[in-house]
């Protein structure tokens, strides 16, 4: 539905109504349990600002669901990222090689 959007010239305003509307009358699937991605390649692009950073797996559930799995306490391997606009919490896990299989430098701890 966002591709649809941005190529049809919405505005990010007029996105993220449009796709709240959509969320809020069931016109979008939930998000299915156990979605996640991963992002191990050297040539990653995770923004604009940070265009590569460290191999890791991402998990999705829906709301805000840090505390559930013990995000970004101390010693704990997993961060979270809350993002109101998606109704999701993004869980972020480091791991220590890329696709590769070449080591990180610095080792992940």
């Amino acid at each position: 539905m966002k591709t649809k959007l941005v190529l049809a010239g919405k505005s990010k305003t007029q996105i993220v109504q449009l796709t709240a509307s959509a969320m809020d009358n069931k016109e979008l699937p939930p998000l299915e349990s156990g979605a996640m991605c991963y992002m191990m390649s050297k040539q990653q692009y995770l923004s604009d600002h940070d265009m590569s950073w460290h191999p890791h797996l991402m998990f999705f559930v829906s709301g805000e669901a840090a505390k559930s799995w013990g995000a970004d306490l101390p010693g704990s391997p997993i961060m979270a990222a809350n993002d109101p606009e998606e109704r999701v919490t993004i869980f972020l896990l480091l791991v220590g090689k890329w696709s590769n299989g070449m080591p990180v430098s610095p080792p992940v701890h």
